[in-house]
């Protein structure tokens, strides 16, 4: 069963560096497609990131992103952004 914004909001406001997680995202390939994918790591860092992205549709200018900074097991360091499709569960 999918988890909650909730859920997902709850689990990522806890995460310390150090912590292992795995995040059911999808990885958006052109306009009409994606993949759904796995990524498994170490967090490095998780952070809430205010962008203005898309000012034009928020009257306040205020667009945030949780994005996550893992490290894989071969030593890579990849970031993840989520969305309202991600799930994300500590491992």
């Amino acid at each position: 069963m999918p988890q909650t914004r909730d859920q997902i909001d709850s689990v990522f406001q806890s995460l310390k560096p150090g912590d292992r997680v795995e995040i059911d995202h999808d990885v958006k390939i052109g306009s009409s497609g994606a993949w759904r994918t796995k990524t498994v790591g170490t967090v490095v860092r998780a952070e809430r990131r205010r962008h203005s992205l898309h000012f034009r549709r928020a009257d306040d200018d205020k667009v945030f992103s949780d994005m996550i900074v893992l490290k894989r097991e071969d030593g890579e360091l990849t970031t993840v952004t989520l969305d309202e499709f991600s799930e994300l569960k500590r491992v």
